[in-house]
């Protein structure tokens, strides 16, 4: 077929200048409509957008990247850890949004995702071993940490007049003077 035949072709009109669309390497489908090559761009940056990805709000066609951080968006989720957007997964914790790979433990850097943790008062989060040997409190009697038994995740232990005993070493006595 020759060249110059398709080049003539009237595809109809742009979507957005309304002037007619003339061969097909300078015309362009979406949201089914037809656009010049040169027209489909980002309401903001100008970028065309033929062949990439692109959002529409309200009617205004957005590149990705003016989409996602411009502030067009309607709710983006940032990461609590890394501060970065969300794009895929969110994993849900302790009431804030993370990538399932930034939701760790701050001391083995374990991934703690569909993993029981624990927070200390500053808000870090810990595997629960982890939480156990850095967080545990000492024992009054014999200072050595009140940790939980092997196989288990929870740590008994005595309080008495503000002071810690392991169940052992609690002697029971009480000085009321």
């Amino acid at each position: 077929m020759d060249p110059s035949y398709s080049s003539n072709l009237n595809f109809g009109s742009c979507t957005l200048c309304s002037k007619v669309v003339y061969g097909e390497e300078r015309a362009c489908q979406a949201m089914g409509h037809l656009f010049h090559d040169t027209c489909f761009t980002c309401s903001i940056c100008s970028k065309k957008l033929s062949g990439k990805p692109f959002y529409t709000v309200s009617g205004r066609i957005y590149c990705e990247e003016d989409f996602l951080y411009s502030g067009v968006h309607p709710s983006p989720e940032v990461c609590s850890s890394c501060g970065y957007l969300i794009m895929d997964m969110v994993l849900q914790a302790r009431g804030k949004s993370y990538h399932p790979s930034c939701f760790r433990c701050v001391v083995c850097r374990q991934s703690l995702e569909g993993q029981p943790f624990s927070v200390d008062t500053d808000s870090r989060v810990y595997c629960v071993s982890d939480y156990h040997r850095v967080q545990a409190p000492r024992c009054a009697a014999c200072k050595v940490q009140i940790l939980p038994t092997e196989g288990s995740t929870e740590s008994i232990r005595v309080v008495s007049f503000n002071r810690n005993y392991h169940v052992e070493c609690f002697s029971g006595e009480v000085n009321l003077i």
